[in-house]
């Protein structure tokens, strides 16, 4: 492994780490955005899980938001539906082309939650909507561990309140990762060249991760919005930068 791919590796965990601390999502994103310059994409997507995995499990710790099975259920069983067919579509996926989809729908719609704040919250569809954003999420997370993106922008679409939108994102993501890492196990994703990246990618990401666990909980309600639906725009662009020259090039 060379020093540019090292590099890479702990600046993305690190970025990724601190803003999942704060907002209890987007590691993948966030690593995406670094990671798909220099790292190979099947190996950025086994660490985007990991590393997602990873500060999900530390978030459970620190930045606990409570448990309520009655509105998490449907996500549950809709995203692990949905990690299966993901997790077998990934070697057949053009990666650029998902991304610039996903970069796309990031760029365009956040955007517009953010600068429209009075748009009606969406309050169609009950479990069976939410069952349905469950199942995005699982089969996006099997393309490389964006299970939080379609529940965190379906939530803040709803108008929860942080605290309520940080509990399903938080326990749905954590659910979906460890399945969709156990996933990649099985199906071969996961091999012996990548264990020193695991190796860089934990460390890395430990103290950003609490540094923006502790942020997240002296943040208020509108701060909190506007932060979720930013990073979410940022990284949309940023999908968009690294996927189109390949894609126009190519």
């Amino acid at each position: 492994m060379d020093i540019s791919t090292i590099l890479s590796l702990v600046l993305g965990a690190a970025l990724a780490g601190f803003v999942q601390g704060l907002s209890g999502f987007a590691f993948s994103l966030v690593a995406m955005s670094v990671w798909a310059w220099t790292i190979d994409p099947r190996l950025a997507a086994v660490m985007a899980v990991f590393g997602g995995l990873t500060g999900q499990t530390i978030a459970a710790v620190t930045v606990r938001r409570g448990f309520d099975f009655a509105r998490l259920w449907p996500f549950l069983l809709g995203g692990i539906a949905g990690i299966p067919v993901g997790v077998l579509l990934l070697p057949l996926v053009e990666p650029d082309m998902f991304k610039a989809g996903l970069g796309i729908l990031l760029a365009v719609w956040c955007p517009i939650m953010l600068f429209a704040p009075h748009l009606p919250p969406v309050r169609f569809g009950g479990r069976l909507a939410d069952g349905a954003i469950g199942l995005g999420g699982g089969i996006m997370g099997g393309f490389g561990g964006f299970t939080g993106v379609l529940p965190t922008l379906w939530c803040s679409l709803r108008r929860m309140d942080k605290d309520a939108q940080r509990s399903i994102v938080q326990n749905f993501n954590l659910a979906t990762l460890a399945a969709t890492m156990l996933g990649y196990v099985l199906a071969g994703n996961v091999t012996r060249g990548m264990w020193p990246a695991f190796a860089i990618v934990a460390p890395a990401m430990l103290i950003p991760s609490l540094l923006g666990a502790k942020l997240y909980i002296g943040i208020s309600e509108q701060a909190f919005r506007r932060i979720v639906l930013s990073l979410l725009t940022l990284s949309g662009i940023a999908l968009l930068a690294s996927s189109l020259p390949r894609l126009l090039g190519g």
